[in-house]
């Protein structure tokens, strides 16, 4: 895996926990936080919070176990990151002793199957985390999907309004003022993509939904491989 350039340089030591301190040596052997995050299956904000809020004690055996992979072993691969982590990362408890409740955004999907997810700017550099419950629990349920992609006119392959690109949505093309267009990928008209199968792609890009659907728009033919998506939206329902 190419090293990167670290975004978040490493603080005083002295200062820094234990999960702190094991990610400014995976950031030195050239992760970065968005990466243990990924590693870790938690959203980028978590792992800031390991410096500025003191967090991440539940985290350190996983952290461990993935450095000395990194550094003993010579694993690179996140996935192969990720399912090491996964291993060691053990849920809070109360003081009773019970395992505590995960504090999660709620899944908006109807009983009828209908949802909607929506990732701007900021939720894309992380990987479009807040939509990979949506993703998920459409799958559980065997539900339909469909996505609108927002990314610069120039990194389309097709132009405007094509059936190429998008065979059987009647829907235009929105263009907007920033040279950037929306475009539709399925439809209830269609048959949509099926969610499972998405679930297992996102699974594939260690639980970052903006590259799973980054990669199926290149593979399909689509969009230039450097093209950026700005904005993506998860659609759901239930199949007739």
């Amino acid at each position: 895996m190419p090293r990167r350039t670290r975004r978040n340089p490493p603080v005083d030591q002295g200062e820094l926990n234990e999960a702190a301190r094991l990610a400014d040596r995976l950031q030195q052997a050239g992760y970065t936080r968005r990466d243990i995050a990924r590693i870790l299956d938690r959203d980028p904000s978590l792992v800031s919070q390991f410096y500025t809020r003191n967090k991440g004690a539940a985290f350190v055996p996983a952290l461990r176990q993935v450095l000395a992979a990194v550094e003993t072993g010579g694993i690179t691969d996140l996935p192969e990151l990720a399912a090491i982590a996964a291993r060691h990362t053990r849920r809070r408890t109360t003081a009773s002793g019970a395992r505590a409740r995960v504090r999660t955004k709620a899944v908006l999907i109807t009983p009828t199957g209908t949802g909607t997810g929506r990732a701007g700017a900021q939720a894309i550099a992380s990987g479009s985390a807040r939509l990979r419950p949506l993703i998920a629990e459409a799958a559980r349920r065997g539900l339909r999907m469909a996505f609108t992609v927002r990314l610069a006119k120039t990194g389309y392959l097709h132009p405007s309004g094509s059936r190429t690109d998008s065979p059987g949505i009647r829907r235009d093309v929105t263009q907007r003022a920033d040279h950037t267009e929306e475009r539709s990928y399925g439809s209830a008209q269609t048959g949509g993509f099926d969610a499972t199968d998405f679930a297992l792609r996102v699974d594939a890009a260690a639980g970052d939904v903006t590259a799973a659907v980054h990669q199926w728009l290149v593979k399909t033919g689509r969009i230039r491989p450097d093209a950026h998506i700005t904005h993506l939206e998860i659609r759901t329902w239930r199949p007739r």
